[in-house]
């Protein structure tokens, strides 16, 4: 580790080779949480790289466990979090939806780092039981459309990363990789970063990566699409600027989309949108992720078309039914 320290402090940087290195080692338990804190920050304060990120993807999933479902056309959404703006579980409530609109979802998630309520903590709130048998994910898609990775079972490098990064208590690389991990390889991705920055660094990793992706970013600093602003999104086939009434919606306020101050007000909030009970800006926000998700999955979609299409999940009661269906599967 001294080595690679010194490369940092210099200003250098890693090479993809050294950074997978890096990630086996930390698996290896051959770094204590002082040098593992000292790598991230100096990461983090210079800016991390293409290479580096995909080093440690690369060490992550070698050292991880991998879930063949080749023969499934999946999406994973996910944020990439640390954007400091504690709304609900909106990428995880996009998911049903696109479940219920008839497309297969594989998401990847985990606990809260920086915000109330993560995807985990709002799937353990409705009794979900994790698991990594790859024939209760097979059921859970081809039954609700719908399979869950929770990152600890499957990354098993993050859990010696965890507690340093809990205890700095600030965005790291880390954040950065988790979305970048899933354990069965999707085909497809729509992933959320929280600044122009992180976007243009997902895009290149995207582009080694060769996968169907799309990469948004909403212009006031959310990780996802927020509707409080214009929002960018990068994809195979191009990159476009939104605002919230080229969609069809209006702008919300960032108080209409705050998740609260407990998981347990995160979660009232994700039941009332697929229960058709939520505010207008909640389930507008929704809405459009869900059909970003879309759009990448059917790129012949129309972004009008995309969102009728996640309205009809929404309303006719499919995405409920899939939250339903899914609990009662991984119970």
């Amino acid at each position: 580790m001294k080595q690679y320290l010194s490369k940092l402090i210099e200003g250098s940087t890693l090479s993809r080779e050294e950074s997978h290195d890096i990630m086996v080692g930390i698996t290896d338990q051959k770094y204590n949480e002082y040098q593992i804190a000292a790598l991230l920050m100096a990461m983090q304060m210079r800016g991390v790289t293409v290479d580096e990120m995909l080093g440690l993807r690369d060490g992550l999933l070698e050292t991880g466990k991998y879930i063949d479902l080749e023969d499934y056309d999946t999406l994973d959404i996910v944020g990439t979090g640390g954007d400091g703006k504690n709304t609900f579980n909106i990428s995880t409530c996009s998911a049903f939806v696109i479940a219920g609109a008839g497309y297969k979802v594989s998401k990847h998630g985990n606990g809260s780092s920086t915000s109330v309520s993560g995807a985990s903590t709002v799937l353990q709130g409705h009794g979900v039981k994790f698991t990594d048998d790859v024939d209760t994910m097979r059921r859970s898609l081809d039954e609700a459309g719908i399979c869950y990775f929770h990152a600890p079972l499957f990354a098993y490098g993050m859990k010696f990363v965890g507690p340093t990064r809990k205890s700095l208590a600030v965005p790291t690389c880390f954040n950065l990789l988790g979305p970048l991990v899933n354990p069965c390889h999707p085909k497809y991705s729509l992933h959320g970063t929280a600044n122009q920055a992180q976007l243009r660094l997902y895009t290149n990793i995207h582009q080694q990566i060769g996968d169907n992706y799309g990469v948004i970013t909403s212009y006031d600093g959310y990780d996802e699409i927020s509707l409080t602003s214009g929002f960018k999104l990068c994809t195979n086939h191009f990159e476009k600027v939104y605002t919230p009434i080229e969609m069809g919606f209006d702008y919300v306020s960032p108080t209409e989309i705050y998740g609260g101050a407990t998981p347990a007000d995160a979660m009232k909030i994700f039941d009332s949108v697929l229960e058709g009970t939520a505010t207008r800006s909640q389930t507008n926000v929704i809405l459009a992720n869900a059909a970003c998700g879309i759009s990448v999955m059917n790129p012949n979609l129309s972004i009008a078309d995309s969102v009728a299409q996640a309205r009809e999940s929404l309303e006719s009661g499919r995405a409920l039914n899939a939250l339903k269906k899914f609990v009662e599967i991984n119970q």
